[in-house]
C-alpha cells in the first residue's frame, strides 16, 4: 500500500485514463448494440445469427483479440477500444432484444390502435418497457469493460493496467497492487451505478 499512498497523483492520472476508455467503449457499445439488438428482434431469422457471430468474439481471450488488432491499428487506444467494443456487443445485443421480445403484445396493440406508426411504437412503448433489460446488458458490459481494460496496457492503451503490467515486469507486488485495487473499487462502483439505473428503470 506504501506506493499506492506515494503515488496517489500517478495512480489518480491512470485511474482516470481508465474510466475515459471504459466510458468511450461502452457509449460506442451501446450505440452500436442496441440497434443490432432491435433488428434481432425484429427479424427473427436473423437474431441467432447475429448472436452466434457476436459469441464468438466474446469467446476469444481479450489479450489475444488485442493482439490481433494490433497490426491494423497499430499500438494505443484503438485497438483497445475497438476490442471492448466487440467484446460487449453480446450481453448489450441479447438483452435488448430479450427486453424487446418480452414487452407485453396488448401494449403493442393499443399502441397501434392509437394511430402510432412503427417508429413511435418502438421509441414511446416499447424501447421503455424494456429499459431494465438493456440496462442489465449495459451493467454487464460495463463491468467487464473494467477489468479487460487492464489488459489493454499490454498494447499500450494506458490506463491502471499499465501498473499492473510494469509491477509484473519489475517483481514489484505493492505497484501490482496499486493497479489492481482501484480497477477492482472502480468496477464495483461502476456495477452499483448501473445496479440504481436499473431499479429506477424498473420502477
Amino acid at each position: 500500500m506504501s506506493y499506492l499512498i506515494d503515488n496517489w497523483e500517478q495512480v489518480l492520472d491512470l485511474a482516470g485514463e481508465h474510466l475515459v476508455i471504459v466510458l468511450v467503449s461502452l457509449g460506442l457499445s451501446t450505440l452500436i448494440g442496441v440497434p443490432f439488438g432491435i433488428l434481432a428482434a425484429r427479424v427473427q431469422k436473423l437474431g441467432p445469427w447475429i448472436l452466434s457471430t457476436l459469441g464468438i468474439f466474446y469467446l476469444i481471450p481479450s489479450l489475444a483479440l488485442f493482439a490481433v488488432l494490433v497490426p491494423f491499428m497499430g499500438l494505443g487506444l484503438q485497438p483497445a477500444i475497438v476490442g471492448l467494443v466487440l467484446y460487449s456487443q453480446l450481453p448489450i445485443v441479447r438483452n435488448t432484444a430479450t427486453g424487446l421480445a418480452g414487452v407485453d403484445p396488448a401494449l403493442v396493440e393499443a399502441a397501434r390502435g392509437m394511430g402510432m406508426t412503427p417508429f413511435q411504437r418502438l421509441v414511446l412503448v416499447e424501447l421503455p418497457v424494456a429499459t431494465p433489460a438493456i440496462v442489465a446488458g449495459l451493467r454487464v458490459a460495463a463491468v467487464m469493460s473494467v477489468g479487460i481494460a487492464t489488459i489493454a496496457a499490454y498494447v499500450g492503451a494506458g490506463g491502471l493496467g499499465n501498473l499492473i503490467l510494469r509491477g509484473m515486469q519489475l517483481l514489484y507486488p505493492e505497484m501490482v497492487v496499486a493497479g489492481a485495487l482501484p480497477a477492482a473499487l472502480m468496477a464495483i462502483a461502476v456495477d452499483l451505478v448501473f445496479v440504481v439505473w436499473q431499479r429506477r428503470a424498473s420502477r
